[in-house]
Parts: structure tokens; C-alpha cells; sequence
């Protein structure tokens, strides 16, 4: 898979992607993020690539030519699947889109800033929106993160257990059951008697349960249909 991340601030997400599953992801060959820096394609000399909004209002707007010249440079290098605009009123993200996302070959992330970007680039140039929750950040570089990480783990091979994704918390609209560790017996405090039984059909039908009663303690607002 091949992400492209277009932002203002790139050195926000200098980290993310050196450590971790997405680290191994990317030295596996199986995951590319490159990060390109909006001011390439500045309007001039001084690196502008905002403006004063019209009709007033306070904030700066990303403007529509850096954009659209930096979408459509990079759109000639390689054909992509989606191009995503994260932004606070965009679909919530949720496991069946990362799902979905991980399938793709190639993503073009935009990363917006200030007020966010001129609604033309939106009308014409993105293929969805992205949201990471109902809240507002100083830029869109955190929820790109969110999303690479998110989808990244999900691509064959990145994690060592292949087994892992299938298990995590909202597939099959189920939060994960409770997991433990050694020691089995920790100042009292022990590890349920069915994990430690060996009846692998009891282990499994103790973790559905589990799964689902934790599901609709803590998140009934989940579909389980």
C-alpha cells in the first residue's frame, strides 16, 4: 500500500510512522508514507498558502491553487484510490472503513489547517471525508496519523500474528473480551479458571461472552445485528 500525506506541517508527523507496527510495516516493504510539504506549491515567493476568507470572519482559509496544483502533481505519478479529506464534519471513522481502506493500493491524505480548506477542493478533487471524532484539532496531521495507523496494522503480513486484526475491538461490531498475562495468581487478584483449563471451546465461548457483555455495558450503541 501506498499513502501520500499533503500538509502544512510535516514535521508533526515525523514520528509517528518511525516507531512501532508502522516502522516495521514500512521496513517490510508492505507500507510506503511519504509526506510532502503544501509550501511546494506555494502561490509565491513567501510560501503562502492561505488567505483571509471572504464575506469576513476570523481564520485563515487554505487556498484553492496550492491545493489543487499539489493534488493534481502528485495524481500524475500514481493513480489514486481515494483522496481523504480529514476534517471535523467528515464520516466518523469506524473498523469497517479501515477495513474498507485497507484494501486500496493508493491513498492521498489532505491534512487541513486553520478554518480548514476553500470548499472548492472539496466539491471537486476529494473522493471522502474523514472524521476522527466529534472534536476539533489545530490541524488534520493527528487524525492522518490516526488513519494510517489504523488502516497500516490491517494490511497482510504488518502484524505477527496474523491472526491479531481479527480479534481487536470492533470487528464484528464487538469490543474485544478482558485478556491476562502471567503471573496466574497476582496479590490475590487470579486469572478466570476457563483460560487456564486448556478446553479451547470453552476459552472461545467464555471470550464471546465476555465480548458481549462488555459490548452492551459499555458501548450499546453499537449495531450488533
Amino acid at each position: 500500500m501506498h499513502i501520500d500525506i499533503l500538509t502544512v506541517l510535516p514535521e508533526l508527523l515525523e514520528s509517528p510512522f518511525q516507531h512501532s507496527i508502522i516502522k516495521r510495516a514500512q521496513e517490510k516493504n508492505l507500507l510506503t508514507v511519504n509526506i510532502y510539504h503544501l509550501r511546494n506549491w506555494a502561490v509565491n515567493e513567501y510560501g503562502q498558502v492561505d488567505d483571509y476568507q471572504y464575506g469576513g470572519g476570523a481564520g485563515m482559509v487554505m487556498m484553492c491553487e496550492p491545493l489543487a496544483n499539489a493534488i493534481e502533481s502528485l495524481s500524475k505519478g500514481r493513480k489514486y484510490d481515494e483522496i481523504i479529506y480529514l476534517t471535523p464534519d467528515g464520516e466518523s471513522l469506524n473498523q469497517k472503513i479501515a477495513n474498507t481502506l485497507s484494501l486500496k493500493e493508493n491513498l492521498l491524505l489532505i491534512c487541513g489547517h486553520y478554518k480548514g480548506i476553500d470548499e472548492r477542493i472539496r466539491e471537486h478533487y476529494i473522493t471522502k471525508e474523514i472524521s476522527i471524532g466529534d472534536y476539533v484539532l489545530s490541524g488534520g496531521e493527528l487524525a492522518a496519523a490516526v488513519l494510517v495507523d489504523t488502516i497500516g496494522r490491517l494490511i497482510p503480513g504488518v502484524l505477527n500474528d496474523e491472526t491479531s486484526a481479527l480479534f481487536d475491538s470492533f470487528q464484528d461490531n464487538l469490543l474485544a473480551p478482558p485478556v491476562y498475562t502471567r503471573p496466574e495468581d497476582f496479590r490475590g487478584w487470579k486469572v478466570p479458571d476457563v483460560l487456564m483449563s486448556g478446553d479451547h471451546k470453552k476459552i472461545d465461548d467464555w471470550r464471546l461472552e465476555q465480548s458481549l457483555k462488555r459490548t452492551k455495558d459499555r458501548r450499546p450503541d453499537i449495531n450488533n445485528e
